[in-house]
């Protein structure tokens, strides 16, 4: 009995100075951006971005090398500049807004690579009622410390290639139509909490 209370009490005071280790940091609305874009026949990019998102990221290592991601995006906020199209991507045709709401990426891992500070982030992304796994491209882009508010702000950017097919998103809508990959491009800055 003795033996059982030292090894849960171990487990606790390790477990609370594990979590104290942990950076916790959130993304500034104001300087980030999650971005992608299609190509519409062939010949031309059309872009957009969801305005309302939000990424926390948990981890002890200063390079972010052992870090955890958690996005999530409201598919009701996306934005390509154009009000019509807008609708149509949260249409049935496409996102399904009232549907799949949210969209959620759920990191599993983060891998370096030959480069220095950038890595292969790996996790499982939920769109459109479909959970598949995703590798993307991270890019550290370093820590500063903020003249006003004197907390600390790191740079993070995240690139790759997802496919909308893999999500079931624009059946209707062939490839030479509308390319099935769909490049990604989110920048932030993030504030350690």
């Amino acid at each position: 009995m003795k033996m059982k209370k030292i090894i849960a009490l171990s487990a606790i005071v390790l477990t609370v100075f594990g979590f104290r280790n942990l950076n916790q940091w959130k993304s500034d609305p104001y300087h980030s951006r999650l971005g992608f874009s299609v190509t519409h026949l062939g010949i031309a990019d059309v872009s957009g971005h969801f305005k309302k998102f939000d990424v926390k990221v948990t981890g002890a290592k200063e390079d972010f090398s052992d870090a955890k991601f958690e996005m999530t995006a409201e598919v009701s906020s996306i934005d390509t500049e154009v009000e019509m199209r807008d609708n149509h991507l949260k249409s049935a045709d496409f996102f399904d807004a009232e549907k799949f709401p949210e969209i959620k990426f759920v990191s599993t891992s983060v891998t370096a690579t030959d480069e220095k500070n950038k890595y292969k982030l790996n996790g499982n992304l939920t769109m459109h009622g479909q959970t598949k796994p995703v590798t993307m491209d991270l890019w550290y882009r370093g820590t500063i410390e903020d003249p006003q508010s004197k907390k600390s702000r790191a740079g993070l950017k995240v690139t790759g290639t997802i496919k909308r097919s893999d999500f079931g998103i624009g059946e209707k809508f062939p490839a030479p139509m509308l390319s099935d990959e769909v490049q990604i491009k989110a920048d932030g800055e993030f504030v350690m909490q």
